[in-house]
């Protein structure tokens, strides 16, 4: 099962509509936040979208709970968690939610670690990212309990030196 993960396109609309259309493929489609855009405008159908610090719309949750091939998977933008300056507050609320795999923007860093066995993955930015040069979104790639991180540049370069494979304790 493939999974599109984005962040942070601030009012971006062709850029993401051309990312979908790419990776038709996923299975699910993740965008953790500050998309900037209605829930209902029509580059964001298809995502399963959380509010960001700059969404002003309503419609958008705080957190996501998804199920990607038995693994559960939370969402959120992250700035109610204080993903700057830790990922304390966020790594709690997964083991709260009995989260696999934790999906997050706000700081617009591209990043990807295991804390505790939960996977925690921060895209970068498809629009303004901090930290590197390259605009980025990822697809993760679930295949029981081995998981495959490839990170793309937004015009759909792959990263290959990005790319990261991940392992989760099998249940």
């Amino acid at each position: 099962m493939k999974i599109l993960i984005l962040s942070d396109s601030h009012g971006l609309t062709d850029e993401l509509v051309s990312i979908k259309d790419r990776h038709q493929d996923c299975a699910i489609m993740i965008h953790c936040g500050d998309s900037e855009l209605e829930p209902n405008h029509p580059a964001m159908k298809g995502f399963t979208a959380v509010r960001g610090n700059c969404d002003f719309y309503g419609g958008y949750p705080d957190e996501i709970m998804s199920l990607a091939d038995g693994l559960k998977v939370l969402t959120v933008h992250g700035h109610l968690h204080s993903v700057k300056s830790s990922l304390m507050n966020l790594s709690y609320r997964a083991r709260e939610k009995s989260a696999n795999i934790v999906c997050f923007g706000h700081s617009h860093q591209l990043g990807a670690e295991i804390i505790d066995d939960i996977l925690f993955i921060n895209p970068g930015s498809i629009s303004m990212p901090r930290g590197r040069l390259e605009k980025t979104y990822v697809i993760l790639t679930i295949n029981q309990s081995e998981l495959q991180l490839d990170v793309y540049e937004t015009d759909g370069e792959k990263l290959d030196e990005l790319c990261r494979n991940f392992s989760l304790p099998k249940e």
